[in-house]
This record gives structure tokens, sequence and C-alpha cells, in this order.
């Protein structure tokens, strides 16, 4: 079993972006922010379902659960790079290139448990384990090399005497001289073999060292050219798969002579790669064209792989972002950048993604057939005869209703007619159940069937009435299907009062419904149908006017008395009238009040 997880980002889901189009990803596959701000290697703990990230930025190792949530961080570990983890699960080794040291983590208490100095200046960033010790790439440019961490050094004699602790070995490259600290890869569960990879050169040098005797010596080595990104052994122990060389293919080599063994197509720089128990290899790529970031090659390099698109965009270039489960029955993937990291986890990565689109037309007439089209896509093409479900959702029926099966003709392309004969917003689902192969997938399209408008009056429009007079407006509405009842709104002139409800019900078996309304103001009324299945909404309004009350009073008289039917107040010649008037208070509303007297026979307005 492959206990390293190399950097490999695995892209699972496709995201179309269309206006006819929803696609569905995988029932329980989790896309969420993660904690980490600048990842450079990933490792994955089976026992505790755990995952490792080196955060390189923030001096810390943080975990989390298998669906991305933070269980702890181990902090103080300037510019922690690479990791490894025991074949147990127990300890997960990390070079800590700013402390100059290789540092123990104990995975179930999230503790440091050693450390393990490197020398100064040393600088160490690459690790690898196997036969209880750990190897690590060191220094830089071409003062790199390789050295390891004997843990478990030879018992001393006699028996009684103690052990000797962990020892430190540096300059065990065998004669080969490294342009960058290499990058190591070994699988525990295939021992005594060790390959390194300098990323750093054109010349790509590849070297397979034999390290059963605690001592690398060189096996064989090879120069294919090309600047390594990552790379991850086969379970088998027999080969190596490396993202490059070349811009367009994941290579596999024989570890034996380091002959080409197979070729993985991508589309575009392959970043990352891991394969799992089984020998299934993910990758993920740079993804200029937006053509899919994550590859799962469940067939073999021979047959197409599933692609998917986690990112729509360029992925992350730095250390390794992409694991299998350690049963290899999920993929981890990282995406995003420093300031947006988003974890992925994809529960069926050995299915090909399968994509569904539904083309309706934009309108269609209420009761007559229409046509609706669309595809369904796969790396591995669907037969014709694949049968699909359609779903019809509209007013009368808002949670769906089933129009059965339909089948899947050439070319990935199906087709069907129906008759809506409810109006409005009609939508029309289109499933597939997924196979042991194929993903589900599901896409709607929404037409606007045509509803008739209609007939709805409102009365009393432009009348004028008494203030505080109470004044019925009466709706009229026409023929309906199924929805008979009227709303009656008053919205009196003015800020300070808000738009009301007065009435709502259902129309008598004249089709009218009536409200009253408090002319205390100028007042907007509407009445509203909200429409049905084959009927519009619509709104009609109506406004009526309300005369200002004004008063007039006067005092300070001492009798009165009618000339006629007139009457008059009498006021003595020293004391002054006091006429008061009165109306409802509103911003900007005035009056004018006319004073005329009597005299030479006439009434004459006075100044």
């Amino acid at each position: 079993m492959r206990i390293r997880t190399l950097p490999a980002a695995t892209a699972l889901a496709v995201l179309f972006s269309s206006a006819v189009l929803t696609a569905t990803q995988a029932s329980a596959d989790t896309d969420r922010p993660v904690a980490v701000y600048d990842a450079d290697d990933t490792v994955v703990d089976g026992v505790h379902q755990r995952i490792f990230f080196s955060d390189r930025s923030r001096d810390q190792i943080v975990a989390t659960t298998y669906s991305g949530t933070v269980v702890g961080t181990v902090s103080g570990l300037p510019q922690v790079r690479d990791l490894v983890i025991t074949p147990d699960s127990k300890t997960v080794y990390a070079a800590v290139q700013g402390a100059d040291k290789i540092v123990a983590i104990d995975t179930e208490q999230l503790t440091k448990t050693a450390e393990y100095p490197t020398g100064t200046g040393t600088i160490p960033s690459t690790v690898a384990y196997t036969d209880g010790t750990v190897w690590f790439g060191y220094g830089d440019q071409w003062d790199s090399g390789l050295g390891a961490v004997d843990l478990t050094p030879p018992a001393p004699e006699p028996a009684e005497t103690p052990a000797p602790a962990p020892t430190v070995r540096l300059g065990l490259d065998a004669g080969h001289d490294w342009s960058s600290p290499p990058m190591l890869y070994a699988d525990p569960d295939n021992p005594g073999t060790l390959v390194a990879l300098d990323g750093h050169i054109s010349s790509g040098p590849m070297v397979v060292y034999d390290v059963s005797s605690g001592t690398p010596a060189i096996r064989t080595s090879a120069t294919p050219g090309g600047f390594h990104r990552d790379a991850a052994l086969k379970p088998d122990g027999q080969s190596i798969v490396v993202a490059g060389p070349g811009s367009r293919a994941l290579t596999e080599y024989r570890l034996s002579d380091l002959s080409v063994a197979h070729t993985y197509p991508v589309a575009d720089q392959p970043l990352s790669v891991d394969v799992a128990p089984d020998g299934t290899v993910a990758a993920t790529v740079r993804d200029v064209d937006d053509l899919g970031d994550t590859y799962v090659f469940s067939g073999g390099p021979a047959k197409p792989a599933s692609v998917r698109n986690l990112t729509h965009q360029w992925m992350p270039e730095w250390g390794h972002q992409l694991n299998w489960s350690a049963d290899g029955s999920r993929l981890f993937v990282l995406t995003g950048d420093s300031e947006n990291t988003r974890f992925h986890r994809i529960d069926e990565p050995r299915k090909y993604l399968t994509t569904a689109t539904v083309s309706a037309p934009a309108t269609a007439p209420r009761a007559k057939p229409l046509t609706v089209t669309g595809t369904l896509v796969s790396g591995a093409k669907l037969p014709a005869g694949t049968p699909i479900t359609v779903t019809r959702t509209d007013m009368e029926s808002p949670d769906g209703r089933s129009l059965g099966t339909k089948t899947l003709g050439t070319g990935g392309k199906f087709s069907f007619s129906d008759t809506p004969y409810s109006g409005g917003k009609v939508r029309y689902t289109v499933r597939y159940a997924g196979d042991a192969t194929h993903t589900p997938a599901a896409a709607s399209d929404t037409v606007e069937v045509s509803r008739a408008t209609p007939a709805l009056t409102l009365n009393n429009n432009g009348r004028l009435y008494s203030y505080g007079a109470d004044v019925r407006f009466t709706a009229h509405l026409g023929t309906t299907y199924k929805n008979r009842t009227v709303e009656l709104w008053a919205d009196p002139f003015g800020t300070d009062r808000p738009k009301r409800l007065i009435r709502s019900g259902t129309v008598n078996s004249a089709g009218n419904i009536s409200g009253v309304v408090d002319m205390a103001r100028d007042t907007t009324v509407y009445a509203v149908f909200k429409g049905d299945s084959r009927y519009k909404p619509r709104t009609v309004k109506v406004t009526a006017y309300a005369k200002v009350r004004v008063s007039t009073s006067v005092s300070r008289h001492y009798r009165t008395a009618k000339i006629g039917s007139t009457t008059y107040a009498w006021f003595h010649k020293n004391t002054n009238p006091l006429i008061t008037t009165a109306m409802p208070a509103y911003p900007g509303r005035m009056q004018r009040f006319d004073l005329q007297a009597y005299y030479q026979g006439g009434w004459h307005t006075l100044a």
C-alpha cells in the first residue's frame, strides 16, 4: 500500500455555466474552504481518518477530517515543507526547512514527539520513509544532497547496552550531483528502493537507489528531460508515474531501467499525480483553456480519463495537493490560492463524470405541443437506449409530475415532446441515475407558457368625496380558471401612511368584491388578481380625491339674532370680534380667509 501521498490534484466535477443547464455532482462530494494558507504537501492518515497539510507560510501543520474540518494544528515549524507518514499511521515526519531539522508529529495527539537536527544551513525540504529510515533532500541548488535519519540503528553488543539514539547522515548521494534537493519517493510495502528526481534542471535526472543496506547505491539512472513537478510509485513497486516530462502527458517509468512503460495523455501541463492502492492514476493539470483540471484514469492509460473541472481557472502550482484515501475509495484535492484555499472530497473518483444539458423553447403557447432537446455526455460514451427520466414542474404540479422514462439517442442526444396545459413557468428536468461506471446527472430548462389576460375593473376613478366619507370601492373580475380571489389595497397620498390591505377574498357570483376606504385624504386604490395556471396576474388602480374639511366660528359677541333667515352676531363697539378657522393639518397646506363689511348698501372686502 502507498503511504506517502504525492503531489497530484484530481479534479472531479465539471460545472457548466449555461442558462439552460444545471449539472449535479456525486451526491456526497465536498467543496469547502479550508484554513490552509500555503500548502506545500499533504498526507493521509487512514487509521485516524485525518489529512495533514504543511502550511509553509504560517509555519504549521494543519490536520483535518476527511470532510475538511480542522481538528488541530502543530505550530512552531518554520517553513515546514515535505511530509511523510509511517505505515502504521502513528507518526508524520516533516522537513522543517527554516529550522534545519526533521520533526516527528504524533498523529493522534497532534504534538511534536522528536526533533532531528540536520546541521546548520542544510535546509531540508523533501522526505520519504522506508525500512525505519527517514530519507531527506537538503541544500540549495548545486549544494544539494541526500541525507538520512536512521530511526532504528543496529542494536549494540552486548544486549544490555542502551540502544543508540537515532543518527543523522549527510552526503549519501552515491556520486550523483544534484542541482536542487532531490524529490524523494519510497514505498514501505516495497522496501529497499528509493527514487530521487531532480525537478529544477531541464535534463530531468532520475535516480533509483538501492537502500537495502542502509547506504544508498545507484541501481539505475536516466535523464529523460523535463522539469518534474511530482511523482507517485505504483503499488507493485515496479514503476513510478511522473508529472512530466513534456507539457501534455504523465509518464510511467519502469524502475528496473527507467524505460517508458506508459504515457497518460492530459490536455495541459501536469502539476500533481497520485496512485491509488489498486493502481488507478489521478492527476491535476494547469488547465489554461478551462478544459478540465483533474484527471482519473480508471481504465488505465489506454482508455479515456474521467475529466472534471473543480476550479475553472489555473490550478495551484505549489506543492502536493492531491491524495487518494488510504483505502483508495475517495480522492482529496486542494484548489484555489493562498487567499482562498478550497478542499474537495470526491466520493466516487473512478466513475466517469456525466453532464446533462436541456434546451426548451423560451416561450410556447398553452395547450400546444412543444419539443425539448438535450445531451448526456461522459468521458465513457453512453450507448443509445440509455434510460433517462423526465419531470415537469408547473403551477398545477408544483412538486413535479413524472412524464415517464425516455431514452438516449445516438451521439448522446435526446428529444421528447409534451403539451403543457398549465401556463406560466414550466420547468422540464431530465435525470440520469448513473451506473457502475458513470456518475448521475441532471439538468433542467424553463419555458414561459402563455396565459390569457383576465378582465379586471375598479370603480370610482377620479371622483371627489367629502372629507372622512366612507367610500365603497368595487372590483369586478371576469373569467378565470381556478383562482377567483382578488385583493383590494389602499395607498393614501403622502409618505407617512403605508399601503394597506383593505379586503381579500373570493369574488361573488357576479364577479364582484368590495372594500370601504375612509377618505381622509386623496387615495389610490388597487385591485390585484394574482393569476392562475391559465390566466395572467393583473393589477388595476384608480385614484379618488377627498375634500378638505374647513370650519369657521365667531366669538366675543354678546348676542345673536336673525334678520330674515340669516343669523347675525352682535358686538359692543369697543369689542373686537374673534373669528377662528380650522382644517386638518398637512405639510404645506394653506387657507385663504376673506373678511367683508356691509356699508353703503352692500358688502365690501376689507383689506
